[in-house]
């Protein structure tokens, strides 16, 4: 047997062994449109299809979990916001619902409904990324435009809010930075309209294509047993028949409240293909648009008070630990605190959603052929920041 290794992006190494069948070594990355980010893939092949998948990560490490242990608790956010670019809204929200936990601290009724608004909308915000890119990635580019049409809404009023385009830097252990502007409300229903109003095109031009029907339908069936034992969570485990979303099943900010108990739908689809991933996120986007409209309901109805807590000069958690998770736009995220009682964390450890979720591709990949491994990739929908920390 004589096997040939060959890189796209990480160039060709040397080619060993006797004449005879050819197996290849081929490098899909680190940098190759397909991985959202500086991942690499090593396939080993036979002909054109897939024998083994090896996941190779850690080229955008840059030690978050380490650098929180020399950052206090309100240095940490800014750090926290980062690794999933995509969803910084809900990243810090996480740290800082760990802190308030060890706090003990209750957090002022205005500032929740206002954090489960702005996570919603940045929901939105993620998923319109990946509804977009993924058709562009198996050769349709008219829906990125509708979707960054969207995008563009949404940005602008979370921008406005606070003064953050990517990374918002909103939250604070007690609250959110400030009160939203005047007339904020009905700017933000505007948005929401127009991206409404995207959305149908987006499902006509991609679910009613028979290519993307071809290319997605069957293919990459991720196994309910197989999401569990991998810890897979997030629209791709749903789209498997896992049916868990901790804001129905473990309620945190305003999910428990009985005006979002009546909207919130978890999506679910038995098929656990390409496909069913896409139209999961699809129906997952529509239902976040309407949890933000019974938030823009309750809130008209508020009196105006604060959204913040006074804080010590110097912040400091008591000792012990904390456990805290979130149903981040791409999965579970959990984040647990340790603290001895300083103003910094003794130890914060990250589970971020994409981590897991792309282990499952060494399930996913072998067996399959070359031309479908982008198909697969492209809907596991994750950011590399977020695999890498």
């Amino acid at each position: 047997m004589r096997e040939t290794t060959v890189g796209i992006g990480a160039g060709a190494e040397n080619v060993t062994g006797e004449a005879g069948t050819t197996d290849m070594v081929l490098n899909i990355g680190p940098q190759h449109p397909a991985t959202h980010g500086v991942l690499r893939l090593r396939l080993l092949l036979d002909g054109e299809r897939i024998v083994t998948a090896e996941p190779v990560i850690g080229y955008m490490h840059r030690g978050a979990e380490k650098l929180f242990e020399a950052r206090d608790y309100r240095q940490i956010i800014m750090l926290a916001n980062r690794h999933d670019w995509l969803s910084a809204f809900s990243n810090e929200l996480g740290v800082v619902l760990g802190v308030e936990r060890m706090l003990g601290m209750e957090v002022p009724e205005r500032a929740v409904w206002l954090r489960t608004l702005l996570a919603e909308l940045n929901r939105v915000l993620n998923h319109l990324m990946f509804l977009g890119s993924y058709p562009l990635e198996l050769g349709g580019i008219t829906p990125i435009f509708h979707a960054f049409n969207g995008r563009e809404e949404l940005q602008h009023v979370l921008e406005e809010a606070s003064g953050g385009r990517m990374h918002y830097m909103f939250n604070r252990v007690g609250g959110l930075k400030e009160d939203v502007p005047a007339g904020w409300l009905g700017r933000v229903r505007a948005a929401m309209t127009a991206v409404r109003a995207q959305l149908p095109a987006i499902e006509d031009l991609v679910l009613g294509s028979e290519i993307f029907r071809a290319r997605t339908a069957g293919v990459g069936v991720l196994t309910r047993a197989q999401a569990e034992a991998y810890g897979v969570s997030g629209p791709i485990a749903r789209a498997s028949g896992l049916d868990f979303d901790l804001r129905r099943d473990e309620p945190y900010l305003a999910y428990g409240s009985e005006e979002l108990r009546q909207v919130l739908t978890v999506v679910t689809r038995e098929e656990g293909d390409c496909l069913a991933r896409f139209e999961c996120l699809l129906e997952q986007t529509v239902n976040s648009l309407d949890l933000a409209d019974a938030c823009l309901d309750k809130l008209a109805t508020l009196p105006p008070g604060p959204v913040n807590q006074r804080l010590p000069k110097v912040l400091k958690a008591p000792e012990g630990s904390t456990y805290t998770w979130t149903e981040n736009p791409l999965g579970i995220n959990g984040y647990y605190l340790v603290s001895r009682g300083d103003k910094t964390p003794w130890r914060l450890k990250l589970r971020s959603a994409s981590f897991n979720n792309v282990q499952a591709l060494t399930e996913l990949l072998p067996g399959t052929l070359v031309a479908d491994m982008v198909a697969i990739l492209g809907s596991m929908f994750f950011v590399v920041g977020d695999i890498d920390k």
